[in-house]
């Protein structure tokens, strides 16, 4: 498998070891910009997912998705998961607790694009249980 295929076209970056204890299995981190828009390429190995969390913000914020290559999970609480693949664009709102990886048979990227806002944070809460996780299809 090539670099491209298993990290997408922006390189897989370092070990997420920053944020390892926020996921299950290993992801990657490339921070493309830090001016004006906060934008990192995510890589996830198979079965890699984050846990559930909130971006808040008192005013703004939130989180868009642009998936680059492979196939993953995105879920926001209470809904059913939704299956990733390049091309496909998430806008997560301010507020909504959600989770996001790859699927147990692919590597994953996207590009994780910080919504700018005031007074920004990221909530980060349980994991996502194998059994959920182990149930999508």
């Amino acid at each position: 498998m090539t670099d491209e295929n298993t990290s997408g076209i922006f390189g897989r970056g370092e070990e997420n070891t920053a944020y390892a204890k926020y996921f299950i299995g290993q992801s990657y981190l490339n921070v493309l910009s830090r001016e004006g828009v906060v934008i990192a390429n995510v890589t996830f190995e198979p079965g890699c997912r984050n846990n559930w969390h909130v971006h808040n913000a008192d005013k703004g914020g939130g989180q868009i998705l642009l998936c680059t290559s492979g196939r993953g999970w995105y879920q926001q609480w209470g809904k059913p998961a939704q299956v990733l693949r390049p091309g496909d664009v998430v806008n997560i709102p301010t507020g909504v607790k959600h989770w996001h990886g790859a699927a147990g048979d692919s590597w994953f990227s996207h590009l994780a694009v910080e919504v700018p806002g005031e007074n920004l944070s990221n909530q980060w809460l349980e994991p996502v249980s194998d059994e959920a996780y182990r149930a999508l299809t």
